[in-house]
This record gives structure tokens, sequence and C-alpha cells, in this order.
């Protein structure tokens, strides 16, 4: 079949769909309309489940930069970066894995935070017993607990003092971008530290074998062809995803 042909062809079943749908029934029934509108409000009701949603709707496009900055993952991630750098088989476990197993890992280490978030603050608020603010205040309260054990005074102190603000009397006092911005500065430096513990033996393999290579004449070989296998058997015969995934649970305070 010649392209005229195929044309012709193509035209023709266009034509013949375009009368079926013309004597169907499809016409006769009724397709459905979706539409978003502000119409006013009949009652006080119809206000407050409108700035529930509207506050459920600001949770949910802030809770990423929550996950990241105020639980655990982001040193979990940082230290699962440095064991596959490390490790050198790169890109073998994927970001995909990796953030997957820092998220799961995130979940578990923060389920008695998160848990009395539901008990004290998420279900008296579904109940109708605590309004906005005093949901807010109460579910608030595990984190700053959680961030402030994680937190080193000397990280907290730099962050006050840059901030201007008062000197709080105590901890209740201390705002929450503050708590914040201490809390990630201090968990980068202990995923640093984490992941330099992790690094230092795989980087000796590497001087080793270069060192046999050079000693042996074999300059142009790369040392990494020969001392990547070395390091992941080393890190196979430790069971090292096991010290690792056993670190990071136990080097978070409670």
């Amino acid at each position: 079949m010649n392209l005229k042909n195929k044309r012709f062809f193509i035209a023709f079943l266009f034509i013949v769909f375009c009368l079926f749908l013309s004597h169907s029934d499809l016409n006769a029934q009724a397709i459905p309309r979706i539409s978003i509108g502000v119409d006013q409000a009949t009652s006080p009701a119809e206000v407050a489940n409108s700035l529930q949603i509207l506050f459920l709707l600001t949770i949910l496009s802030i809770a990423p930069s929550i996950l990241i900055l105020m639980t655990s993952f982001t040193r979990i991630t940082i230290v699962l970066s440095f064991v596959r750098k490390a490790l050198g088989t790169q890109p073998t476990p994927s970001n995909q894995i990796l953030a997957s197993i820092a998220l799961f890992l995130t979940f578990f280490i923060m389920a008695p935070i998160f848990k009395d978030i539901n008990d004290q603050a998420l279900q008296p608020y579904l109940q109708g017993t605590l309004t906005h603010e005093e949901f807010y205040k109460e579910g608030i309260k595990p984190l700053r607990a959680f961030m402030l054990k994680q937190t080193r005074d000397k990280d907290l102190a730099l962050i006050l003092n840059a901030s201007r603000l008062p000197k709080p009397n105590n901890a209740d006092e201390i705002t929450l971008p503050t708590l914040v911005s201490a809390f990630a500065i201090s968990e980068i430096r202990i995923a640093f530290q984490m992941g330099f513990l992790i690094y230092l033996p795989f980087l000796m393999i590497d001087m080793i074998t270069a060192s046999i290579l050079m000693s042996m004449g074999m300059m142009m070989l790369p040392p990494a062809m020969i001392s990547a296998p070395l390091k992941v058997l080393l890190f196979i015969l430790v069971d090292g995803w096991y010290l690792v995934v056993e670190s990071l649970v136990k080097s978070f305070k409670f």
C-alpha cells in the first residue's frame, strides 16, 4: 500500500468514526462537569470547614520541608550517600533506593514522635476539643523536644546570636525557625562525622591497592578497578548494611 492509499484509508476511517458518533447514543448521555469556585457562605460552620481545608492544604504544601529539616531524614540520607561513595559502586544503589531506605527508616525512627502528635494533637483536634492554635501548639511539642535533644548548644547559640533576638529564658521560648536552623546544622555535622568514619577504612584499601600496583610497575592499571571488588567484599564480610543502620538508629537521642 503506497502513501496515497494509506492517506485515503485513514481519512475514510476518520469519516466512518465521526458518522458513528453522530448516530450513537453517546451524545444523549450526560457528561460530568467539574467546576471550582467561591460561593457565599450561609453559616459560620461552612466558613470553618473552608478554613480547615485551607489549613490542611497549607500543611501538605510544606510537608516535604518538614520531612527533610525536622526529622531524621537529613542525617540518614547523607550517611547512606557516604556509604555509596566510599564503596565506589555508583550508581548502585540508585538514588531512588537510597531515598526510599532513608524515608522508611525515618518513619521507623520518628514513629514514637508521630504517635505523640497523633494522641496529643491530631485526635483531640478531629474530635473538636482543640482549636487550630491549640492543635499547632500541642502538635509541635513532640517535634520540638526531639530536635532539642539532637541539637548542640553551640549550634543553637550561633543561630540565636545571628538572629539578634532577646535571649530566651528557657527552651519553650526558642522560636521554631531558630530551632530548625540549629537542628539542621547539627544533623549535617553528625552525618559528616559518621560519613568520615565510614569512609576511612575504604580509603585505606584504595591507598594499599595503589601502593601495591605501583610497586609492581602496573601504573597504567586504575587502582579503582582492583580496589572496588575488595571494598565490596570487606563490606559484605563485616555485614556493613547492618552496622550502618544500627549506628544510624542508635545515634538519635530520645
